[in-house]
């Protein structure tokens, strides 16, 4: 489903994972804020093709070949020194926890290697976040002291919302003289 975007709202269509990265450093130069809300595939194929691959009368299995593609958060906050860069930069985590390591250590080891100021921490896997009305999150900030499970915010996907955008506005207004 489609939904249309908001009233005075530019809105920039793409494709791949290459065509955003091109879009978001076009917007962050002039912009105040970058949040990052959108999970970018890891890997995209290393070929496309414009047709579809169809059995043959072998019965190899075709290999896709995958390459990385560029972590544009990372690149955004990469680009402060240049002065090219907004003044706050807000990534989003999907995580799982597995045998050894809780989701929250997943988002703050994220956060630390991404190097943004704040980062939106969501437990995923089966019946939680994606197809559901509500949403737990952590909000994450490298200023926050050692094993602190940020700041959480819950309920439906619009509440917590705009719980988050709360925080980016207290961020802001906290960094302007």
């Amino acid at each position: 489903m489609e939904v249309p975007a908001p009233g005075g709202v530019e809105l920039v269509r793409v494709e791949t994972a290459l065509e955003l990265r091109e879009a978001v450093h076009k917007a962050a130069a002039d912009s105040d804020v970058v949040v990052m809300a959108a999970a970018v595939a890891d890997f995209r194929p290393d070929k496309v093709v414009e047709t579809k691959i169809k059995k043959s009368d072998d019965t190899a299995d075709p290999v896709i070949t995958l390459v990385r593609n560029p972590d544009i958060l990372q690149e955004i906050v990469q680009a402060r020194g240049t002065g090219a860069t907004p003044a706050l930069i807000v990534g989003f985590a999907a995580e799982t926890g597995d045998a050894t390591t809780d989701v929250l250590e997943y988002g703050r080891r994220k956060l630390a290697r991404k190097g943004c100021d704040l980062l939106v921490l969501n437990q995923v896997g089966k019946s939680l976040v994606f197809g559901q009305d509500q949403t737990e999150v952590r909000i994450l900030s490298p200023a926050e002291p050692a094993g602190s499970a940020g700041e959480s915010a819950a309920g439906s996907k619009t509440e917590v919302s705009a719980r988050i955008i709360a925080r980016i506005a207290a961020e802001l207004a906290a960094r302007r003289p």
